[in-house]
């Protein structure tokens, strides 16, 4: 009997998984959504030879576009391969989500997602293949965060203070996807860049 009344008295977060609050799921739901449209909007109406344009050293938009798409892939792998494994109940994660995010999306610094980790292969002749490839992984994303009870806050990827939990790496994914749109627009201001649509 005292064993039971111990339990009864045990905080629920302690006995149940710990689901996103309201306000970490809007937060990455507004980022997502938010660079959603940022990328679609950045290769609307691209003409092929905009589409495979590379500046000098460079790579092209459809290389960009594929590597985001690889992105949405890994994260969704990743973040399952997290929950597979044992809560850490005695850890969390010390990074602000608000700074994962701006790590992420800021091009000076090393990039959220290596290029030799998820490589573009051409896999998209057009634009608007890429487009709806994007849109398919992105739209199951958003979903997944808003409707999950997964306990992501309790599964942590990597040792010390860098340490990403399972949530935070839809805040990178959302923040790289800004990082690759600052990049089509370095593309589209080159001199050399195809002058028509999506110009």
């Amino acid at each position: 009997m005292i064993r039971r009344w111990m339990v009864a008295l045990l905080p629920v977060g302690l006995l149940w998984p710990q689901a996103l609050t309201q306000g970490e799921r809007d937060y990455a739901m507004s980022q997502l959504h938010a660079t959603r449209k940022m990328l679609l909007d950045a290769i609307a109406d691209l003409t092929p030879a905009q589409w495979r344009f590379k500046p000098g050293g460079g790579r092209s938009i459809a290389e960009c576009i594929e590597h985001v798409i690889l992105a949405e892939d890994f994260v969704s792998e990743r973040v399952q391969r997290l929950l597979a494994e044992p809560p850490q109940r005695d850890r969390r994660s010390t990074l602000d989500d608000d700074a994962v995010y701006r790590q992420a999306a800021d091009a000076t610094r090393e990039p959220a997602f290596a290029d030799a980790m998820l490589s573009p292969r051409g896999r998209f002749a057009l634009p608007e293949e890429a487009a709806r490839a994007f849109r398919e992984r992105r739209d199951r994303t958003i979903a997944y965060v808003a409707t999950t009870q997964d306990p992501l806050r309790l599964r942590l990827d990597g040792a010390g203070e860098q340490a990403l939990d399972a949530y935070q790496w839809f805040v990178r994914l959302a923040g790289f996807t800004e990082r690759i749109v600052e990049e089509i627009q370095r593309i589209k201001a080159d001199p050399k860049y195809p002058r028509g649509r999506g110009a």
